[in-house]
């Protein structure tokens, strides 16, 4: 039995298969300002061969107050098609150092219908670091296609849903934001932003699920999900600052088999940014 997620490939897989023309591969980088990256920049100067470039801060619902806002079935289907992806393609995903932000785009593509989307493991940082073969100059324009969209409701949790279960229940949350983040001794870096956690959340930090940009075993990741308290047989919220990172929870949720999983796609950006919500501090 495997011990490696089935929704992540290798750069040997991917290396492999460059040449395939039902392949699609997409560079999903994002960065917070902190890192001091532009990822159209990046993603102009070199790439992996034949990747279309999926810019997460345009691909959003117009005229959104919240950063990152899940677009509409029909806007996600024109950006997509306009990008050459079609909802039966096989989809490679990945992001400049691994298991970052790629995991975001690997959870719209599969929200709203897209057959087989998987995640490139180890990021494209490293895939130039090992050698592997990179394309520079101008990125190709791709022949615009059809994509079929119909998304899962069910893969989505709004704040009405949040606020019935910080009061009621029903679901476990856990939020990927970093420790000092989780507990409000580290302030929010988005202004107007209250410190702290939705009550009853647990922390899961992005960066525990992941080394090296590779995502780790399904034992590993297990033995995470077990110490932050989330019980792996029952329903889970996923979260983080403006519903990006949550995404990796997600995909370790599904790489172990979990179905019962949604991602808040406010977030904190939107749960931290009201004054009439609940926050809690200090440790779960």
């Amino acid at each position: 039995m495997t011990d490696t997620s089935p929704y992540v490939v290798s750069f040997d897989w991917l290396a492999e298969r460059l040449d395939d023309a039902k392949l699609r591969i997409v560079d999903a980088s994002w960065y917070l300002p902190a890192q001091n990256r532009d990822p159209v920049a990046e993603y102009q100067a070199a790439r992996i061969p034949g990747a279309l470039f999926f810019d997460q801060d345009r691909i959003v619902e117009p005229g959104a107050s919240l950063p990152h806002t899940l677009p509409g079935e029909a806007q996600f289907a024109a950006a997509m098609g306009g990008l050459g992806l079609s909802d039966t393609d096989t989809i490679v995903v990945y992001d400049g150092p691994g298991m970052f932000t790629a995991p975001r785009v690997w959870w719209m593509l599969k929200s709203f219908g897209a057959r087989d989307v998987l995640v490139l493991d180890g990021g494209f940082d490293r895939w130039k670091a090992e050698g592997r073969p990179v394309e520079t100059g101008l990125p190709r324009t791709p022949e615009p296609v059809d994509f079929a969209a119909t998304l899962d409701a069910g893969a989505v949790a709004s704040f009405d849903d949040m606020m019935g279960i910080v009061t009621n229940g029903g679901s476990q949350i856990a939020d990927a934001r970093g420790p000092g983040r989780f507990t409000g001794v580290e302030a929010e870096p988005r202004a107007g932003m209250r410190s702290g956690h939705m009550p009853g959340a647990r922390n899961v930090p992005v960066m525990s699920l992941s080394a090296g940009g590779k995502l780790k075993s399904l034992s590993e990741l297990r033995a995470i999900f077990d110490s932050a308290g989330v019980d792996l047989g029952q329903p889970v919220v996923t979260t983080c600052g403006s519903g990006v990172t949550a995404a990796v929870i997600t995909l370790a949720l599904r790489s172990l088999g979990h179905q019962g999983s949604r991602l808040y796609d406010g977030s904190w950006s939107e749960w931290g940014g009201r004054d009439d919500t609940p926050v809690a501090t200090g440790e779960a």
